[in-house]
Order: structure tokens, then C-alpha cells, then sequence
């Protein structure tokens, strides 16, 4: 079966009561057992972030909602429930693609009131995830960015963006672009268990090779961290020496973050893969979202000296020129560690 031989309004069985705007057509294909993909024509392509948001930006783009990386803790399985989706299997399973937004995204750019501010990319799902190498969406949206002098920031966990390193390349000669690739699990077959549809860390500790080797600044965001998974000083640096060794100028480092959607997913793969943990979490988050404040000062202390000893707690001028932006200017300081919600 090819995805060019379908016909928009295909009927074959998926979720034919969903009622997402813009539905063009609705696939199934065998390169992908087990997903759906419903594609529609976006009106917006740039989403404005909430102004009391803690994050340095104020607009993202986002090519696709659902993310078939299936991290069981991705904060972001709570807004499949606007479009009448669980937080859970739908998420992984039921994939939203905005086919046109590189189109739309030229027109909203070359408006007269845009002010080339800062876009950011993989704030919701990856934009890198595995479906982008079947719609190649990217090379279209970062060609508008560059093109529109409107500076980019990417943070990936999929390897699928060596292939548009010629084209960052070109890009960062016309804007600032931010690359940030993601690994917080060093060890295989727990990274695995947390993360299935994601490269292992090794492959994506040579995708941070291979950006410095295309002569662009690398960030490596080291979340999330897990209690009593992967907060011990030997994995993080072990970790750590590995990302350095890799040459990545940067790390942050960011606790595991449980809201709603996300909580009740990954208590669920807690309670049965570690169930002798869940009264230790329990403590920790106190039925909250977040980590009680003793746990990212524990953190906080433990991580500095990490950081510090493998070269990773600086800001370069290499990558400050690059326009590295994802902490707020507050919470640049060498060794910080970043416990404020994010868009991890």
C-alpha cells in the first residue's frame, strides 16, 4: 500500500468520529503498524506561547501532534485531549500531520507585522519524530524561517536531522539557529522501556557529533531526570562525560515534570515495571505536577560539580553567538540547573 494511492476521505476503519478541522484524509499504511496519520490543512502554522509561560520564546511551530517516540513521561500526551484523544495509546498511535504548514508559515511571515522573533521547534512533539521522513515537513519550514530572517531554535531527539544539516547549515548564515538534541538515559534497555520509539543515546550522542562536525553549536538537554532511575552520580557522569566527549559546550539538566495525561501514564509504566517505587514518587511530587523544592535543591547540588567537572556548565561565546537561548536570561548562571516548567 502507498500513502500517493490513497485518497483523501479514505474510509478504513480509523477513528471515522473524529472531527479534527482542516481533515484532508485519514492513513494506514504497513510502514507503520499500528498508527494512524490524519492529515489536514492547517490554517496557522505559528502558535503564540502564553505570555506568563517561563519559557525565552513567544511562538513555536509544531508539524504534527502525536509523537511516535511513546516516551512514557512526554508532558505533552495531556494535549491530545483537545482533539478528543487520550493521553495514552492515542497519542502514540493517532498522529496529526499539518501537510501545508510550510506553505502557511511563508504567508504568516511575510506579513508586515511580523517581527522575526525567535521560533521555536519541538516545544510540544518532536518535529524529528519518524513520520517526518515519510512528509519532510522541515526542510520547507526551516527554508521559511531562514528565508524570512526569522531566527530558529530546534530541540530533537531523532536522528533524522542529519539529513537537513547541509540546509541548517546555509540557514545559520542568514539567522541565529539553536540545535539541542535530547538524552537523558544512558542505559539501554531502561531507555528502551521509557523511550520505544526513540535511537538509543549512543546514536544520538553521534548525532551531536555530527552537528559540531557541520560546524554549528550543540546544547544537550539532560531531561528528564528521574528519581532513583537516573539520578544517581554514576549515571549522570557517566552521561555527562559522554556528552562532553561527543562535544557538546552545554547541558542542562531538568527533573521529571508529571502533568496531567503525563502523570497517569507514567505512574501506569511505574506501577508495572518499578512498583517499588511508587511511594517514593509519591513523596516526591506530593500530588503535584512537580518535584518538591527539596528534591531540585538535592538535585541542584549534586549535578553542579558534574557539570562543572566535564566542561558543560558554560555558555561559549561559540553558542551564545548562536543565539542558545533555552534558559531565560535569569537562569543563565554556570551550573544551573533549570527546575522551572518547561517545554521539554
Amino acid at each position: 500500500m502507498r500513502w500517493d494511492g490513497q485518497k483523501p476521505a479514505v474510509d478504513d476503519g480509523a477513528l471515522p468520529g473524529l472531527g479534527l478541522p482542516g481533515l484532508v484524509r485519514t492513513v494506514r499504511t504497513p510502514e507503520f503498524a499500528g498508527v494512524t496519520f490524519h492529515e489536514v490543512h492547517a490554517r496557522t502554522a505559528l502558535s503564540q506561547v502564553p505570555a506568563a509561560s517561563q519559557v525565552p520564546f513567544r511562538w513555536s511551530v509544531n508539524p504534527m501532534r502525536g509523537c511516535l517516540h511513546r516516551c512514557v513521561y512526554c508532558f505533552a500526551r495531556g494535549t491530545h485531549r483537545y482533539l478528543d484523544l487520550d493521553a495514552g495509546e492515542d497519542f502514540d498511535t493517532q498522529i496529526v500531520v499539518k501537510t501545508n504548514v510550510a506553505d502557511v508559515l511563508r504567508v504568516e511571515l511575510a506579513r508586515p507585522s511580523w517581527g522575526r522573533e525567535h521560533v521555536a521547534l519541538g516545544t510540544n512533539t518532536d518535529p524529528y519524530q519518524r513520520a517526518e521522513g515519510r512528509y519532510a515537513l522541515m526542510p520547507g519550514v526551516i527554508g521559511a524561517l531562514a528565508g524570512s530572517g526569522t531566527p530558529l531554535s530546534i530541540l530533537t531527539k531523532g536522528t533524522l536531522l542529519r539529513r537537513d544539516l547541509p540546509l541548517l547549515v546555509e540557514a545559520a548564515r542568514e539567522v541565529p539557529v539553536s540545535l539541542a538534541v535530547s538524552v537523558a538515559v544512558l542505559e539501554e534497555d531502561l531507555q528502551q522501556t521509557l523511550e520505544p520509539g526513540t535511537p538509543t543515546a549512543r546514536v544520538r550522542l553521534g548525532l551531536v557529533r555530527a552537528i559540531r562536525e557541520a560546524g554549528l553549536p550543540v546544547h544537550v538537554m539532560v531531561a528528564p531526570v528521574l528519581p532513583w532511575l537516573t539520578d544517581s552520580t554514576e549515571h549522570l557522569d557517566r552521561l555527562l562525560a559522554a556528552i562532553a566527549d561527543a562535544g557538546a559546550q552545554r547541558a542542562t539538566i531538568l527533573p521529571l515534570h508529571l502533568r496531567p495525561g503525563a502523570r497517569e501514564w507514567f505512574l501506569a509504566w511505574l506501577e508495572r515495571e518499578r512498583p517499588d517505587l511508587l511511594a517514593g514518587y509519591a513523596r516526591v511530587f506530593r500530588g503535584g505536577s512537580y518535584p518538591h523544592r527539596s528534591y531540585r535543591e538535592w538535585l541542584t547540588a549534586r549535578v553542579r560539580p558534574i557539570l562543572a567537572r566535564h566542561g558543560l556548565d558554560r555558555r561559549t561565546s561559540e553558542a551564545s553567538a548562536a543565539g542558545v537561548r533555552w534558559q531565560r536570561a535569569e537562569h543563565s548562571h554556570p551550573a544551573t540547573v533549570e527546575v522551572q516548567p518547561t517545554l521539554f
